[in-house]
């Protein structure tokens, strides 16, 4: 397990930056943390690590979006607005988890049950206005 600590969206994007280089395909990244706790921008720098041709923006009403043309393809679930379980089946989750990208789950702690065994989980907790916790475990 590693913390690291952001003072700005900007670090947190710069840390997803970084992550990038250590995902491979079939990795599942599930992330858990309050509203606002940083998630959307470190997928944001995910994206951009990995050479996505679009930048990420948070999926929240399309549910799943799906970045190409980088060195990966990026899989970006939210669980947030997903009412049950069969809802979340729907989706094909293990058509995503289980093929040739990076799958990245915000709010992954809604079906946790979804989530398969190979999973790294990445929390992020609000220290103060600016200031964020990253945990990866």
């Amino acid at each position: 397990m590693a913390t690291f600590i952001s003072n700005s969206a900007e670090e947190t994007e710069s840390f997803g930056r970084e992550f990038a280089q250590k995902v491979k395909a079939g990795d599942v990244l599930a992330l858990s943390g309050e509203l606002g706790s940083g998630k959307t921008q470190f997928v944001k720098g995910l994206t951009a690590g990995l050479g996505a041709a679009t930048p990420a923006t948070s999926p929240t009403f399309t549910l799943i979006h799906e970045y190409p043309g980088g060195s990966l393809p990026i899989y970006h679930f939210d669980f947030f607005r997903i009412e049950d379980r069969q809802s979340a089946e729907r989706l094909g989750l293990d058509d995503y988890f289980f093929g040739d990208g990076v799958s990245v789950i915000e709010w992954a702690d809604r079906f946790p049950d979804l989530i398969p065994e190979h999973v790294r989980q990445i929390s992020f907790e609000t220290k103060s206005e600016t200031q964020r916790a990253i945990i990866t475990k």
